[in-house]
């Protein structure tokens, strides 16, 4: 399997999920919750079943922008969530109190990926020069220059790590949610459903940005240990 079929699938799977990801809260926006309640009440119900009185909710502009903030310990909820009341918005505004719960309990990944931040800020704004400028130096050496393209690399992994770091956070947030909706009976089955099967697809955009990365990793890798394929 070549590399740009990989990164070929891995972009058109990414345009799939996102697009089914869309359809999917709009479709669920539209069934309406049997308790009433909106996304900011249900997130203020889940902070205040844990203890958390020191988390600020926020509603934010633009579609599906929805955040925690660590630093400022603010949720950040979309407008559509933060006021409709639904099942689309149940699962959003509890997942993004799941965040506040991993900090609040001081998940050891989450502790993690929050000091790889400013790592990954500053790998992202050099990564791509460092490669561009690496493969240059290292093709017109003949092959025998490859530090800049190794320290491009180097960066490079650091954002693959963080991706699959990202990966069981989401995940785990999503869990904590599901969690805490079925013991507290916050919505009937129908709802549940709709809810957890909105998060999957929240979380298979992540998967596919891990194993994006992944494959364009292996790729770099490929050039310093002779193994790249020429059909690439």
């Amino acid at each position: 399997m070549t590399y740009y079929f990989i990164i070929g699938t891995t972009f058109l799977a990414s345009v799939i999920v996102n697009a089914i990801l869309k359809n999917k809260f709009r479709a669920y926006s539209k069934l309406y919750l049997h308790s009433h309640m909106s996304g900011k009440e249900i997130a203020e119900k889940m902070l205040i079943d844990h203890g958390i009185s020191d988390v600020h909710i926020l509603s934010v502009e633009g579609e599906l922008t929805d955040h925690y903030n660590p630093i400022n310990k603010t949720i950040n909820l979309s407008e559509k969530v933060y006021n409709d009341r639904t099942a689309a918005s149940i699962a959003i505004a509890a997942h993004e109190c799941g965040h506040a719960l991993q900090h609040r309990l001081g998940y050891h990944l989450l502790k993690l990926r929050n000091h790889l931040v400013p790592i990954l800020n500053f790998s992202s704004k050099f990564v791509n020069l460092a490669i561009m400028s690496g493969l240059t130096i290292f093709y017109s050496s003949g092959g025998k220059d490859s530090f800049i393209l190794k320290l491009g690399i180097g960066l490079f992994f650091l954002i693959v790590v963080f991706s699959f770091i990202t990966l069981p956070i989401e995940l785990d947030a999503s869990n904590r949610a599901l969690t805490w909706i079925r013991n507290k009976n916050i919505v009937n089955h129908q709802e549940y459903n709709k809810a957890k099967e909105s998060l999957n697809w929240a979380a298979m955009t992540y998967v596919i940005s891990a194993f994006g990365s992944l494959a364009q990793l292996v790729y770099f890798l490929s050039f310093i240990t002779g193994k790249k394929d020429e059909h690439f």
